[in-house]
């Protein structure tokens, strides 16, 4: 009974705070937010027992990908100051989305709330699953049929990004009508 008040209030960390980081016209506290949001995941990722996946969104997550997010927002002084319109043409697509999403979570958190006891307990999982996955995933990290290309991919494109801020924040030429 406890896990499931506890799994309620983790989700709700969760939604409110991703509720948030999209409706928030400041930057800084919409990446602050996310943290939050990520930090919501994690705490279910430990309801799940998979402390390695909890451990990976901590240091990953809000420890670089937030961290890198919240420097380019302060590298960017004018982003700072939220003065454009939170709203735009596409709000109709993307209320359509977000009312199209929610009735499929719906459907599916109904079907396995009435369709499946799923809240008595976990399913068992045999031993054998659990074995060595945390050194196969590591192996699969490496691997370069696997996991290394999309990791150096992605790697190259938070450089890129990090190198724009630069570019975009940094100061240009003083000239005399500005001295």
């Amino acid at each position: 009974m406890t896990e499931q008040v506890i799994f309620l209030l983790v989700s709700l960390l969760t939604l409110v705070t991703g509720v948030i980081v999209v409706t928030n016209r400041n930057l800084f506290h919409a990446a602050l937010a996310m943290m939050a949001s990520f930090l919501g995941v994690a705490g279910l990722y430990i309801l799940l027992d998979a402390g390695f996946l909890a451990a990976a969104q901590l240091l990953v997550y809000i420890g670089a990908i937030s961290i890198l997010i919240i420097f380019a927002i302060m590298l960017t002084r004018r982003m700072m100051q939220a003065r454009e319109d939170p709203f735009n043409s596409q709000s109709g697509l993307g209320l359509f989305t977000a009312v199209a999403t929610f009735a499929l979570f719906t459907a599916v958190i109904v079907q396995f709330w009435w369709g499946i006891d799923a809240f008595n307990g976990r399913p068992d999982v045999p031993d054998t699953v659990l074995q060595n996955t945390v050194s196969a995933l590591g192996k699969a990290f490496v691997n370069p049929g696997a996991y290394v290309i999309p990791f150096i991919v992605a790697s190259v494109l938070l450089l890129a990004a990090l190198i724009g801020a630069i570019y975009v924040a940094w100061p240009s030429a003083y000239t005399e009508d500005e001295a």
